[in-house]
């Protein structure tokens, strides 16, 4: 009988003690729990004779228990376990700490497995709190838990407060007989064409390996079965959007030429590249559904500038949204420079700012996500930072009533490996700037010793009294509150006492107003600002009326001071790489040599993570660097878009991602209603309604959002289209507006 959909709480053998911890990993069934895979194995493979092992070995040793005891230590008054076993060969100390229950399950004359490893202490060597497994002739007792603990490949899993990767692996061996009732959502031909094992043997294999290679060969099924229900469900987004239609803001080369003719600087080839693509998709009445991809600085701005310009002039509007006030501001400001020799009338939408009237290009915020905004004629949607707004967002800007959807285009400076790219934005086209401007030199990174912070103020000072400006990037606002100062006794508590050291942006502030920098102008900006407060700091500082700001993560994409040499982060240990990337993007924009200097705290570790931002040439290769040190989940957020770790460990595998693209372009060519493959087209559903690996193109969401946004487009296209004359796209690069 199946047991695989009976809740955790009314299975047997499951304690009622370990279901809130089960549940808080997301484990709501006997199937949950088979599929509740291991993050990793240790290794105790090496059984050892006693009179064998060394110190620093991890072994597995086999061995009758001659002596056990529990006492307490005598200055912390721990709970401390020693046993005596021996085999044949000789006798060996193990010692448990913080686990006095052992002292009642394991008694004198018990044969067991214990695998950990050997350390020295003061008395000789002992074996440091291992793995123990009884050796038993029950038939139950083997059956249910026996031989799974110690000897070969032991799996350890994604843990929780209660629930012990021991616990999960007695769970998983109760169970495991219960996998014969799964059903393969691969069909057996695409299996053998692939080398996939079957979904029952790969359960079995992935808890419970015998060798090495078995575990690798089973998550690589798994993660091939993930990979191609997300292709697929690009594949069938991409055949959705071909359902609708959208304006055809038509090519005006001449425009176009004018446009990059009147830059003060030269396109990259990448530039020119992505423009190209770009314009011949928003030339045809379906929706364009892009992501433009380019490290900071690689002029992505000027690239979207370039299709609204045309959008414009085709008689549509654009939307061009951005993740804060600060930055829609400043593509407010760069949009108004470019395109001032056009006649385009640029307006801003933020919290605190109303939309102009009759605006050809609107910059905003979420404020764009408002029930009463009502755009006429919306012809392109731009996105910036697309990866900080979640799918419905994006999908409300991307919606209408006048019978057509807009082209979309969505921008990203988090340099994304292209593997990953395809995995997660597999229904967006990609365009990538994979180069920089010429002119741009590239910035010296130093992570500081405490010992030289003075030298670093006195570079600060030269480069501050030749006219360049600073930015201090700080971790928190101000420091963290004592209990005194809540009413309570002087003592700091214990989480902000490990926190006591991270620098704050109002104690910097003072200190080097007041201190360091006291012929300077010092400015600062963090989140608790007031929207006008903001402005009128950033507008001080782009004039050069602020020396050196001092401020949070506020300034982490997007803004542009060219006059800006030094970037300063303190405890650049606690952000992420693709932050500390971000602020560094913010200096270098001039012709002037630039420096970025990391700060970590005072007894702070100069990580492999601080060491990649100072070896990285450009974003793209510390983005893989970052996918190496922490995993493409923790890297990305992608838990957002239902994808799992272990699916995304393939993004380091380019040859398994294009098996699946090919495996999934075959479903959709020769069998697209998935008949073939029952199950598969059932997980699929099952996903979509739970909104797992839903896509980012924004015509599935239409439905969803018809109550959230009310904007209403004119039905049909503008007259001055009708009396356009058509201009010839024969052309096939970009040359032609060079």
């Amino acid at each position: 009988m199946s047991l695989l959909d009976t809740p955790i709480e009314n299975a047997p053998r499951i304690s009622r003690r370990i279901v809130p911890a089960l549940k808080h990993l997301g484990i709501k069934t006997i199937r949950d729990i088979l599929f509740h895979f291991p993050a990793r194995y240790d290794d105790f493979s090496n059984l050892q004779k006693i009179s064998d092992v060394k110190i620093g070995d991890t072994v597995t040793i086999s061995g009758a228990i001659k002596k056990i005891s529990l006492h307490r230590t005598a200055r912390k008054h721990m709970a401390l376990v020693e046993a005596v076993i021996s085999d044949d060969s000789g006798s060996l100390k193990a010692i448990w700490f913080n686990q006095p229950f052992l002292a009642r399950n394991l008694r004198v004359g018990d044969v067991v497995n214990l695998s950990g490893k050997i350390a020295r202490g003061p008395k000789g060597i002992y074996l440091q709190g291992p793995a123990y497994e009884k050796i038993t002739n029950n038939k139950w007792q083997m059956a249910n838990g026996g031989g799974i603990h110690t000897g070969g490949l032991v799996a350890i899993y994604p843990e929780t407060r209660g629930l012990t990767s021991r616990w999960f692996r007695f769970l998983v061996k109760t169970f495991i007989d219960q996998r014969k009732f799964i059903v393969d959502p691969l069909p057996a031909d695409l299996r053998k064409k692939h080398n996939l094992q079957d979904i029952q043997a790969a359960i079995k294999i992935i808890h419970f390996p015998q060798s090495k290679k078995e575990p690798v060969e089973a998550r690589r099924r798994f993660v091939f079965e993930e990979l191609l229900l997300i292709q697929l469900r690009a594949l069938h987004a991409r055949a959705e959007l071909k359902q609708h239609q959208a304006p055809e803001i038509l090519l005006d080369l001449e425009l176009l030429k004018k446009f990059v003719n009147s830059l003060p600087f030269a396109l990259t080839d990448a530039q020119r590249r992505s423009i190209w693509e770009i314009v011949k998709d928003i030339e045809k009445s379906k929706p364009m559904n892009r992501l433009l991809e380019g490290d900071v600085g690689s002029g992505k701005t000027v690239v979207a500038a370039a299709a609204a310009l045309l959008a414009s002039r085709a008689g549509f509007k654009t939307v061009f949204m951005a993740p804060t006030e600060i930055l829609a501001h400043q593509h407010y400001e760069t949009l108004q420079k470019i395109l001032k020799s056009f006649n385009i009338k640029i307006g801003v939408l933020t919290s605190s700012k109303k939309i102009a009237e009759g605006s050809d290009i609107i910059v905003g915020t979420h404020a764009l996500i408002q029930k009463d905004v009502v755009f006429k004629n919306l012809g392109l949607v731009i996105v910036d930072e697309q990866h900080r707004f979640g799918v419905a967002q994006r999908a409300a800007l991307a919606r209408g009533y006048s019978g057509w959807l807009p082209h979309f285009l969505s921008m990203s400076a988090t340099p994304i490996p292209r593997t990953l790219a395809l995995t997660i934005y597999g229904d967006l086209d990609l365009s990538i700037l994979d180069e920089m401007p010429k002119s741009r030199k590239r910035v010296i990174t130093r992570i500081i010793e405490p010992g030289k912070r003075n030298e670093t103020y006195q570079l600060i000072r030269s480069e501050v009294r030749t006219g360049r400006q600073v930015f201090v990037i700080c971790p928190r606002i101000e420091p963290p509150l004592t209990n005194s100062e809540s009413g309570a006794n002087k003592r700091i508590n214990e989480s902000a006492f490990r926190s006591w050291e991270v620098r704050a942006v109002k104690d910097e502030y003072k200190k080097l107003s007041e201190i360091i920098f006291p012929e300077f102008k010092i400015g600062m900006l963090h989140g608790k600002l007031k929207s006008k407060e903001k402005e009128a700091v950033m507008k001080e500082f782009k004039s050069g009326e602020i020396d050196i700001l001092v401020s949070t993560s506020v300034v982490e994409v997007g803004v542009d001071i060219p006059n800006a040499t030094i970037m300063m982060i303190e405890g650049a240990e606690r952000f992420g790489l693709a932050q500390l990337h971000q602020f560094r993007g913010r200096i270098g924009r001039g012709i002037e040599q630039s420096y970025c200097f990391l700060f970590p705290t005072e007894d702070g570790m100069v990580t492999r993570r601080l060491r990649a931002v100072v070896d990285a040439k450009n974003g793209f290769e510390l983005a893989e660097q970052d996918l190496k040190i922490r995993g493409p989940g923790n890297m990305f957020g992608t838990e957002q878009w239902g994808v799992s770790d272990m699916a995304l460990t393939a993004i380091t595998d380019p040859v398994l991602v294009r098996e699946v693209r090919l495996a999934a372009l075959e479903f959709a060519r020769e069998d697209p209603a998935l008949s073939c493959a029952p199950e598969l087209k059932r997980k699929l559903e099952e996903m979509e309604k739970r909104g797992l690996y839903r896509p980012s193109n924004f015509a599935k969401h239409i439905r969803i959002l018809q109550n959230y946004w009310k904007v209403r487009s004119t039905t049909g296209l503008p007259v001055g289209l009708y009396m356009r004359s058509r201009i010839s796209t024969s052309w096939k690069t970009m040359d032609q507006f060079a």
